[in-house]
């Protein structure tokens, strides 16, 4: 831009400068106001900022609490493990501590010199390391290097109950089972540990340290009792090795009020060593893919995971539905010439030559099919259904325990009468072993429906009560008289029925007999099954046994009914039930 003259010059560059001016002094009184706020008003704010920049941060582990069964018995506890890290801007000497390390805790050289030089916070060099170990590292001194106890989920009874606890992974959480399900219970509120640190990251010694002190988790207690597991589990395991079969689940509970007092399922596998397969193939030959899938079948619990098809034990459901309905009586007369021919079918009974003339009583001592198919047919599509949804079949039984899967069966629009047929007497549907324990449990303690369950009460690591778990109480499913009538019919198949080889002199044994054909038929291998209680009269415990896929004789009366009465004979007595004396009337 061209002036006119100097003075002209002069006056606009003086203006100018005098704009400056002020506006560099409005600027110093802004930022001294903002300076006088920061001072007055911000200052704890800012002061609590740059103490956070000094201090770190470490946490102190909470203790799980341990699980505990009926008899006050500690199955899952914890050991003290270590936790090994290290800070880089404290350590001083790093081919000491990289030397020591690798000494005491038996690591290769190069991990651990990456770790130790590596520039961060705090790195961790080895978790889960035997507190001996930890506290000799502890000893040594080395600058930048921490042990922090942590602790190590471990259950005293390695197999025990292995796909009903469950286990933990590296973060002491739980994976499956008991442990996963009460993880809200079990899992403490973890500490933590505030210590000052100059501007390069260094511990300052003899600073403030200040520790919130962790919670540990409360105790499980459960009704499962060891000693009906141990017992249960032996006999399962021996009938599994005569039998070569697949494997075998047991599951015993107090009809009443749907306790659970053991569920076994073999092969069971090491909860101390959970990531080791439970076979003897070579998993050297495994991808990392196959030996997880490898792994997930193991840690399946089939009693709860798993569907099949019932077969005779569900009679019991079609006989409550009948005799509840009135469609039936024990004495109504029926006649099996070997099969029954439902429309286009001809469905066959296991006595190939027939039964001939015999009662419904007789008809149930004897499982026959045509009897059973009568009986459906007479309820009706409708009807059956109907008691089907009373029952409960149709809901899961809601245990306290991950994944129970539901029940498969017919919409009812898609249900002919060949259909109907077959679910009478157990087949073309499937449920799981804990559904139909939990039926059959609710058809002979009266008429209640109960709900299967392992958690009694929390209790605080003081020893402080906190909570006793409650479950709904169920709706009646059918009447005391039916129920009686139930009991009556189920130790006349024990007493002279299928069943005889379940029965224990001196006690009163109800129960049922199956065996059932596996999918595709034409594989001919069956899962042979017996559901018995005890005492008849007044049932204070329930159990079942299903033996997967059975090498040579597969009849459930023949294999399963015994290994039911050889839990019984130990564990009755054991419950505090009383034996009758025998007689040569009883022993007949």
């Amino acid at each position: 831009m061209e002036y006119g003259n100097r003075s002209a010059f002069l006056t606009h560059h003086r203006r100018r400068i005098a704009v400056l001016f002020g506006l560099l002094c409005l600027g110093m009184v802004g930022l001294t106001g903002r300076l006088v706020f920061l001072m007055m008003y911000r200052a704890d704010h800012y002061s609590e900022m740059a103490q956070d920049l000094h201090q770190r941060e470490r946490a102190i582990k909470a203790a799980r609490g341990r699980i505990l069964d009926a008899n006050g018995t500690v199955i899952a506890a914890n050991r003290t493990v270590c936790t090994i890290s290290v800070i880089h801007n404290q350590v001083t000497d790093s081919d000491t501590v990289i030397h020591s390390l690798c000494e005491n805790l038996g690591m290769e050289e190069a991990g651990v010199r990456k770790k130790v030089e590596k520039r961060s916070s705090r790195e961790i060099i080895r978790t889960n390391v035997d507190k001996e170990t930890g506290d000799r590292i502890r000893e040594l001194h080395l600058a930048g290097v921490k042990v922090d106890e942590d602790y190590k989920r471990y259950y005293p009874f390695d197999s025990l109950a292995s796909k009903v606890l469950g286990f933990t992974g590296g973060d002491n959480q739980g994976i499956i089972g008991l442990e996963v399900a009460y993880e809200a219970v079990l899992k403490g509120k973890n500490g933590i540990i505030l210590t000052m640190a100059d501007a390069a990251g260094v511990e300052l010694e003899n600073a403030f340290e200040e520790r919130i002190e962790p919670v540990a988790g409360a105790d499980l207690y459960l009704s499962l009792d060891v000693n009906i597991q141990r017992y249960a589990e032996q006999a399962a395991r021996t009938v599994m090795e005569r039998k070569g079969a697949k494997r075998v689940s047991v599951i015993v509970m107090d009809p009443q009020n749907g306790e659970i007092m053991a569920m076994v399922n073999v092969p069971e596998f090491n909860l101390n060593d959970p990531f080791t397969l439970n076979t003897e193939e070579d998993t050297a030959l495994l991808s990392v893919k196959e030996k997880q899938e490898r792994l997930n079948q193991m840690w399946r619990n089939p009693a709860i995971n798993d569907t099949y098809e019932p077969g005779s034990t569900f009679k019991i459901i079609t006989a409550a539905a009948g005799l509840e309905a009135g469609v039936v009586s024990l004495t109504d007369q029926f006649s099996c010439p070997g099969f029954r021919v439902v429309e286009d079918r001809k469905i066959r009974c296991h006595k190939v030559g027939g039964h001939g003339g015999e009662t419904f009583l007789q008809g149930a001592m004897n499982s026959c099919n045509p009897v059973f198919i009568d009986v459906g047919q007479r309820l009706g599509i409708d009807r059956y259904c109907q008691y089907f949804d009373q029952f409960g079949l149709r809901e899961k039984t809601g245990i306290d325990l991950p994944g129970e899967a539901g029940t498969i069966m017919h919409k009812k629009e898609n249900m002919g009468l060949v259909e109907l047929a077959t679910v009478s007497f157990g087949q073309s549907f499937q449920i799981t072993p804990i559904q139909l324990i939990t039926t059959a449990a609710s058809i002979v303690n009266g008429g209640t429906r109960i709900t299967p369950h392992f958690g009694v009460k929390a209790v605080a690591a003081d020893g402080s009560f906190i909570h006793r778990f409650s479950y709904p109480k169920g709706k009646r499913i059918l009447s005391e008289e039916t129920s009686k009538t139930m009991r009556y019919v189920l130790e006349q198949v024990v007493a002279e029925g299928s069943g005889k080889k379940a029965a224990v002199a001196g006690f009163r044994i109800g129960g049922k007999t199956a065996t059932s054909e596996k999918l595709p038929r034409s594989l001919k291998k069956y899962i042979s099954s017996f559901v018995g209680f005890a005492p008849a009269d007044d049932p204070q415990v329930i159990a079942l046994i299903t033996i997967d896929e059975p090498q040579g004789i597969y009849y459930g009366g023949t294999i399963a009914a015994p290994v039911i009465a050889d839990i019984f004979q130990n564990i009755l007595p054991y419950l505090g039930i009383r034996q009758e004396p025998v007689t040569e009337k009883n022993e007949r």
